[in-house]
């Protein structure tokens, strides 16, 4: 039996969608998913699996990080699992030190869905969770990455671990039909309002974007990316757009529209580990253009166009470069940015090698 330690399974972010899709097509009679502060009816469907079950521990502030500890220890001799799998920097430090208070020798593995290319940009409490975690780090079974581009910088950092691997996020393929030779005009980012997305290069991007391209659409999908959320209005002012010019979306359910609805999708980060929706909207044909960041630009590869993180110009002209596409070229874009997918990132290969890397 498996069990999964997780920082907060009421998220809608990649580590979150992630598990959901493992334990969606997970065959163990039983699995315990445990989060440190809960659990949302968002990801219980997404899993849609009845053998799993879930254990909240409500540890929402760092006060309640020793009881969440001593509460996880008493699962964990409880339902004593074979191995656990802990995603994300505080689920690891705790579930590190509640197997070892239960006592009972179970493997423990750690998945870190983070690079570290712009530190500045994580929370503090994320910072220092990453800085004990390194601290733990040679006590774990096995590390496992969501990038090639988090294990070097990790390593670098000081993780110190016999037992590291890069294993990719997987995907479901969606049914589409064939591609068809267009040109893009509508041009949509996805991501949660915050400093490690950059939506600020963004803007300043759209901004430079209009003045040569005066017919491209854009929007933005994203928790906090509302005409309400004033900080979002003032960064686009300060940009010199208009309130108008991007369509914000906020957070929404129906990905699958969003992507059939945009002809490219921008990433504008400074700091990725790997970035989930590169390859969604690529499964949807999507061309992409990103910041070279986390393995943001081994993903898009021949469907997309890499550029120097917080570098508005550099993300202008990429821009620019899809706008401007021939319906052929287009078209090439879209059928590599599919074909990347299926090849190298469809879940059910994904799932086999998390499996053959926790098997005893």
């Amino acid at each position: 039996m498996i069990m999964h330690v997780i920082t907060n399974f009421t998220a809608s972010a990649g580590a979150e969608t992630m598990l959901a899709r493992l334990l969606h097509g997970a065959a163990d009679e039983r699995i315990v998913v445990v989060s440190l502060i809960g659990v949302s009816d968002r990801n219980r469907n997404l899993a849609d699996n009845p053998r799993v079950a879930y254990v909240s521990l409500a540890a929402s502030s760092p006060a309640a990080l020793p009881g969440a500890i001593l509460r996880l220890a008493r699962v964990i001799r409880k339902e004593r699992p074979d191995v656990i799998l802990c995603w994300m920097y505080h689920a690891m430090i705790v579930g590190t030190i509640a197997a070892r208070l239960a006592g009972r020798g179970v493997p423990i593995y750690w998945n870190i869905r983070q690079s570290l290319d712009d530190p500045a940009s994580l929370t503090r409490s994320s910072r220092l969770a990453i800085a004990g975690a390194k601290l733990l780090s040679s006590q774990p079974a096995g590390i496992i990455y969501n990038s090639a581009r988090a294990l070097e910088l990790h390593r670098a950092y000081g993780y110190a671990n016999r037992n590291m691997v890069a294993i990719p996020n997987g995907f479901e393929l969606p049914r589409i039909g064939p591609t068809e030779a267009t040109t893009a005009r509508r041009i949509g980012i996805v991501g949660r309002f915050h400093p490690q997305k950059d939506h600020a290069t963004f803007f300043k991007a759209v901004a430079a974007v209009r003045k040569t391209h005066p017919q491209a659409v854009f929007s933005a999908a994203g928790n906090g990316l509302s005409h309400d959320n004033r900080a979002v209005v003032d960064l686009m002012v300060e940009a010199g757009l208009p309130e108008h010019v991007i369509d914000l979306k906020g957070e929404i359910s129906d990905m699958p529209s969003y992507y059939r609805s945009i002809d490219a999708l921008v990433l504008s980060s400074r700091t990725e580990g790997f970035p989930n929706v590169i390859a969604e909207a690529m499964s949807y044909a999507k061309p992409i253009v990103t910041t070279d960041v986390g393995d943001a630009a081994a993903i898009a590869g021949n469907a997309g166009i890499a550029v120097p993180a917080c570098d508005p110009e550099a993300l202008a002209e990429a821009i620019r470069e899809i706008l401007d596409l021939s319906p052929t070229e287009y078209a090439r874009y879209s059928r590599n940015a599919r074909e990347r997918v299926e090849n190298e990132y469809e879940i059910s290969a994904i799932r086999a090698k998390y499996a053959s890397f926790l098997a005893p």
